[in-house]
């Protein structure tokens, strides 16, 4: 498994600096843009929040993976009372994240993202083996088609399947420009070897040369005594 840390993978870090707060800021048209579509404070904090969320990260973050500072800079930013509800009921999440979807231009097609993902993969595992790197070629290749990104799990996990197979596919090729006779010489090579290092086996011819074999060692040592 992959590291995310090794990955240009989009990710809330758990300490956000004044600059990065900064660039999470709502636009004006933005805050308009979400006052047309709510009713409440609430849903015009959940909504602007996942606006900005998802325009940072490609994906929609689950709650607790977004960093407090930043839950906060937004309801000041919009002027919202402490204690406002950050994140709308269950019922409307689905309703609002295709608002968020609209608004950034973002396709939501979980199987065309897996297509684009292992298709980028596959040619970069080709010249490069690194996992981390074959994510990241992914992930470009998402944000040029402007598809909103799967899990990293889902990333990891094509990765490392795809890197096998092509590596698999490799091994294959290379032994197939082997001529029969080269194959074939080297594993009876390996055979030879290890045999070398085992016991004979057990039979009548085998008994009579272990005979001899103790015999001559005998005449040696007699032979080093006188």
């Amino acid at each position: 498994m992959a590291s995310i840390e090794r990955t240009a993978y989009p990710r809330f870090r758990r300490l956000v600096t004044a600059r990065e707060l900064a660039s999470l800021s709502p636009s004006g048209d933005d805050v308009v843009w979400a006052r047309e579509h709510t009713r409440s404070g609430e849903h015009l904090f959940s909504l602007v929040l996942s606006l900005v969320c998802f325009g940072q990260l490609g994906y929609f973050p689950r709650p607790g993976e977004v960093p407090v500072a930043v839950v906060e800079h937004v309801r000041r930013e919009l002027g919202l009372p402490e204690g406002t509800a950050a994140w709308c009921e269950a019922r409307n999440v689905k309703a609002q994240r295709q608002l968020v979807r609209g608004r950034l231009g973002v396709v939501h097609d979980p199987q065309r993202a897996r297509a684009v993902a292992v298709a980028g993969i596959r040619s970069a595992a080709e010249v490069m083996n690194n996992p981390p790197d074959l994510i990241n070629v992914a992930l470009e290749l998402l944000v040029k088609a402007s598809l909103e990104l799967p899990a990293f799990s889902t990333l990891d996990e094509l990765a490392s399947r795809v890197r096998r197979e092509v590596n698999t596919g490799m091994f294959e090729r290379v032994a197939g420009r082997i001529s029969l006779p080269d194959r074939g010489l080297s594993p009876s090579r390996k055979q030879l070897h290890a045999v070398g290092r085992q016991a004979p086996p057990a039979g009548p011819g085998n008994d009579v040369r272990v005979r001899e074999r103790r015999r001559a060692g005998g005449h040696e040592r007699r032979s080093q005594r006188s």
